[in-house]
C-alpha cells in the first residue's frame, strides 16, 4: 500500500529529487532588508514542522531508534510528500542523527533546522530529571551550555544542516505548568527576572554554538513578541529571531515591530490553523487552508526587496500531520480528541468569546491513518497541503518580482480546487 501510494505520488506530481552539494550559509543585510543566503543565492524558507508519531504513541516514541530500513521507508514516504509541495526545510528536534539530516538533504533537497529545546521541558542533572528549568541556576546553566556545545560538535559540517534553533516558546514555559499548550499568558511582573535570566542564557547558548560552528546561523524560538524588550537587552548575539505566532489570518504588526525595535531577521518557527471547528464539531479543511494561505502571503510580502518590512526570511507551517497525543499527552493516544485546549479570538471561524477553540490534535495539513502491522501509516493531505503547494510556486526573490505580483499570485490560489484535490487523494488511497 505504501509503495503503491508513493509511486502514485511520483507519477502524479513528477517529484524530482536532485542531489545538491554542500552549502555555504550566511545572513546578508542590505538596504532593502535581510536575506538568508545559501550558496550565494537568497533562500526563502518554505518550512514545515515535521515529526513522526504513529497513532497510539506520544513524545516517548523516537523514530531515530528504529532500524535503518524502517527509518528510510518512513522518510522516503513523508519527504516525498513534502518535496512535492515545495517544502525546502523541516524543523526537527534533537535526537535525529546527522546521517539522516544528510540523507534527507541528498535525496530530497530538504534542509533541516535542528531544534534544541534548551530547558523548555526540563533537563537532566546528575541522573535526575528537573522538570522546571530555573535559567539563573548554576547547574542549569552549565548543563544547557554544555549540551549545545556538544550539539554543535556533533553536527558541525553536516550536509543539509541549515540552522540551529534554541528553545520552543520557552517564555510561555515560565507560566505554564507542563508541556501541553494553554492560553497565551499575559505579562506578569513577577516573571520579569526569570525571563531576563532565560534570555541572557539564550544569548550565551548562541555564542557557545558559534564558538564551535561559526558557519551555521543560530535562532531562538520565542512565543510571539512577549518580552521583546528583554530580548533586545539580553540577546544581542543571536542571528535570527524565531517566533511561534498564532494571531489568525494576519500577523498584524509583528514584522514592523521587530524591524523598528530589534532589527534582526524574522523566521516564523510556528504558525497556521487547526482543521477542526469547535462550534460545529466538524473537520474544517477550508478554513485551515484559508488561514495558512493568508499567513504565507504576509511571510512573502515582508521578504526583502518588496518595500515592506523586508525582514522576513520564511517560516515553518505547523504542522505536517495530526498529533493524536497532543491533548492528553499520556492517555487517549488512540483517540483523535476534539476537545479544544485554549482560546484564540484570531480564528474567527469557530471562536466564541470565553470558549476554547484551538484543537491541538488537528493542526496537521495531513490527516493520519491507522498504523499497519509494520508500524507505518498513510497520510491524507488536506486542502491546506495543496493550497500551500500553490503558494510556494512563487519566489519572492525572483528577478524583477514586485509586491503586486506576490499579491496577485496569492489572490489566484484556488481553495475550492485544493478541496477537490484533497477529496480525490482520499478516494484514491481508500
Amino acid at each position: 500500500m505504501y509503495l503503491r501510494a508513493y509511486l502514485f505520488l511520483l507519477l502524479l506530481f513528477a517529484v524530482a529529487c536532485e542531489k545538491p552539494g554542500n552549502s555555504v550559509i550566511f545572513l546578508e543585510e542590505g538596504s532593502d532588508g535581510w536575506r538568508l543566503m545559501v550558496n550565494e543565492q537568497p533562500l526563502i524558507i518554505n518550512g514545515m514542522n515535521w515529526d513522526y508519531f504513529p497513532i497510539g504513541t506520544n513524545y516517548e516514541y523516537i523514530l531515530w531508534e528504529e532500524q535503518d530500513e524502517f527509518i528510510k521507508e518512513a522518510l522516503d514516504y513523508e519527504m516525498g510528500l513534502l518535496k512535492n509541495m515545495g517544502v525546502n526545510a523541516i524543523r526537527v528536534y534533537t535526537g535525529i542523527q546527522a546521517k539522516w539530516i544528510e540523507y534527507i538533504y541528498d535525496n530530497f533537497g530538504i534542509y533541516t533546522m535542528l531544534n534544541h529545546p534548551f530547558g523548555r521541558y526540563g533537563y537532566s542533572f546528575e541522573g535526575d530529571w528537573i522538570p522546571a528549568t530555573d535559567y539563573a541556576d548554576d547547574a542549569a546553566i552549565e548543563v544547557l551550555l554544555t549540551e549545545v556545545e556538544e550539539l554543535a560538535l556533533q553536527y558541525k559540517d553536516t550536509p543539509g544542516l541549515l540552522l540551529y534553533l534554541l528553545g520552543n516558546e520557552n517564555n510561555y514555559g515560565l507560566f505554564w505548568s507542563g508541556a501541553e499548550t494553554e492560553d497565551i499568558p499575559e505579562v506578569n511582573e513577577e516573571y520579569i527576572e526569570s525571563a531576563r535570566a532565560m534570555y541572557r542564557l539564550f544569548n550565551k547558548g548562541a555564542l557557545a554554538i558559534r564558538s564551535v560552528d561559526p558557519e551555521i546561523p543560530v535562532a531562538i524560538c520565542n512565543g510571539d513578541l512577549l518580552f521583546l524588550d528583554l530580548i533586545i537587552e539580553e540577546c544581542p548575539d543571536i542571528d535570527i529571531l524565531g517566533i511561534n505566532v498564532y494571531r489568525g489570518k494576519s500577523f498584524t504588526d509583528l514584522y514592523d515591530r521587530v524591524k523598528k525595535e530589534y532589527g534582526k531577521p524574522v523566521l516564523l518557527t510556528e504558525f497556521g490553523s487547526d482543521a477542526f471547528n469547535a462550534i460545529t464539531q466538524e473537520e474544517a479543511q477550508e478554513d485551515q487552508a484559508i488561514y495558512n494561505v493568508a499567513n504565507w502571503r504576509e511571510i512573502y510580502e515582508n521578504a526583502a526587496g518588496l518595500g515592506k518590512a523586508g525582514n522576513s526570511i520564511g517560516g515553518f507551517t505547523f504542522q505536517f500531520s495530526d498529533g493524536w497525543w497532543k491533548y492528553g499527552q499520556t492517555h487517549d493516544l488512540d483517540v483523535h480528541n476534539t476537545e479544544a485546549s485554549w482560546e484564540n479570538g484570531g480564528y474567527e471561524f469557530d471562536h466564541i468569546p470565553g470558549k476554547n477553540n484551538m484543537n491541538e490534535e488537528w493542526f496537521g495539513i495531513c490527516a493520519k491513518g491507522p498504523t499497519n502491522d509494520k508500524g507505518f501509516y498513510e497520510l491524507f493531505p488536506r486542502a491546506a497541503y495543496f493550497a500551500i503547494k500553490q503558494a510556494h510556486q512563487i519566489n519572492p526573490y525572483a528577478p524583477d518580482i514586485s509586491l503586486e505580483q506576490i499579491r496577485q499570485h496569492f489572490d489566484e490560489i484556488d481553495i475550492e480546487l485544493a478541496l477537490t484535490k484533497a477529496e480525490l487523494w482520499e478516494d484514491y488511497i481508500k
